[in-house]
């Protein structure tokens, strides 16, 4: 009788591409059951792996401070609950900021999770490496700075027009096409196109002045833009292609790509690369406003806040926490930055690794609240009467000219509770803050956008 593909399910394979060829093998060389069962060794899948039965451990460095904040504290938790299952897991944390980002157990925003020889894709997402740099202008005037700033500077879709864009080094395009994730000539071009952009959402250019030191400081705040996101786009797919083969109780979000494989170590490669590249084009934008007023800096630092960092055969995934470890970050100039919001200080802080931080600290001051569940409760006020309340004293501009009180004080949790956290659970030590002085950020980008313009057109 001719060997055939019900005789392959029948001894435990899954239907796949090689059965074709597998049969096609067993029938032309006459196999006997002990040779078919030795040629199919090499089709053999490994076991697949299980869920751990209960959660890892997680520190919860996060309480309610009001009513409010319950549900919030709620979601964060019960998430990580089921986060904290998946198998690559062995430890994690919330910082005070953690706020839950989408269906139970993905990874909140506050989130530190630490994972065995495995890349998660899904816990940096598509805003790979959002990071803040700072550099000292010196004495120089916050309002000179600000309005250089605003001239340089680029917020919202896309990238700069032909003429007006920043150069990325040769040196890293040539990395981008020796690695086989970023070797695309398109991407390439749109990560040409986006040096110097700065996107939207919550990512600002703020110019502030330093308790210490009367200095003048500008701090941008931004991801890897369209790059990082194309990286992420297809690191999940090779993760989930992972996760089919060897773990599909996994959750979709929570699939990883091993470190010890050609993909693992090629992805940890591309993930420097674009850290790299973020790093670029948060100097393109500083130098250029140096330039501009003709100011030597006097210091400059940065961190990122998501991403992954490597520790032997652990990767810390940072969603939204801020690296203390000096472990964690090759190239340490300085402390850390927290930003809160527009109204509050920028921190700088300091700190060690410890049995509740794992060695990171908040990244912001994160949100209790949607944009639009915020934007529903202050309905009964006009855009106008928000914007004058909780700006007042200071230079707030929106790069499209339209407000966004999304990103406005109120839609964030209260500064002054997540600082007293900072404290309570020893997270790390504020050095100095800078004080604001005007902030810059993309604004309403949807409100009048091109597509939007072109479907009343068509309507007309």
């Amino acid at each position: 009788m001719e060997f055939n593909g019900n005789h392959l399910i029948e001894l435990g394979y899954k239907s796949a591409k090689w059965f074709k060829e597998a049969i096609a093998y067993i029938n032309e060389n006459n196999l006997d059951e002990n040779q078919i069962k030795e040629y199919l060794e090499q089709f053999k899948q490994p076991e697949l792996i299980p869920l751990h039965e209960t959660a890892k451990d997680f520190v919860i460095n996060i309480r309610a401070e009001h009513e409010s904040e319950n549900d919030n504290v709620e979601k964060v938790i019960n998430t990580m609950n089921v986060l904290m299952k998946t198998p690559t897991l062995v430890s994690g944390a919330i910082m005070p900021d953690a706020c839950p980002t989408g269906p139970v157990g993905q990874i909140p925003v506050g989130g530190v999770v630490v994972a065995k020889n495995a890349i998660h894709p899904g816990f940096h997402s598509a805003d790979i490496c959002c990071s803040v740099m700072l550099t000292d202008f010196g004495k120089a005037d916050p309002k000179e700075v600000l309005d250089a700033a605003h001239s340089i500077t680029h917020f919202g879709y896309g990238g700069r027009p032909r003429g007006e864009q920043m150069p990325m080094s040769q040196e890293l395009m040539d990395a981008f096409r020796a690695n086989n994730f970023l070797n695309d000539e398109k991407l390439i071009s749109i990560a040409r196109s986006h040096m110097g952009t700065q996107g939207d959402g919550n990512h600002f250019l703020f110019v502030g002045i330093s308790k210490n030191t009367g200095n003048t400081m500008l701090v941008t705040h931004h991801v890897s833009r369209a790059p990082g996101a194309a990286l992420y786009d297809k690191g999940m797919k090779v993760a989930n292609k992972f996760r089919m083969e060897n773990s599909p109780e996994t959750l979709r979000e929570n699939a990883w790509i091993p470190y010890d494989s050609q993909e693992g170590k090629s992805y940890w490669d591309a993930l420097q690369l674009i850290r790299t590249w973020t790093k670029e084009n948060h100097i393109s934008i500083h130098d250029a406003t140096l330039s501009k007023l003709g100011i030597e800096k006097e210091d400059r630092y940065w961190n990122e806040h998501n991403f992954v960092f490597k520790d032997g055969d652990l990767f810390y995934h940072a969603k939204g926490a801020t690296p203390l470890d000096d472990k964690f970050m090759p190239d340490i100039t300085g402390p850390r930055l927290i930003p809160l919001n527009m109204s509050e200080p920028v921190l700088i802080v300091q700190g060690k690794t410890n049995e509740r931080n794992l060695g990171f600290a908040p990244h912001g001051a994160g949100r209790n609240f949607s944009r639009s569940q915020h934007k529903k409760s202050l309905a009964h006020k006009t855009t106008e009467e928000i914007f004058a309340k909780e700006t007042k004293g200071l230079d707030i501009r929106f790069y499209s000219n339209e407000i966004d009180i999304s990103e406005l004080p109120t839609a964030y949790k209260s500064a002054k509770n997540v600082r007293a956290q900072i404290e309570e659970f020893g997270l790390c030590e504020v050095l100095d803050e800078v004080m604001p002085y005007g902030c810059i950020m993309a604004g309403d980008v949807q409100k009048n956008a091109p597509w939007k313009k072109k479907k009343k057109f068509r309507k007309a």
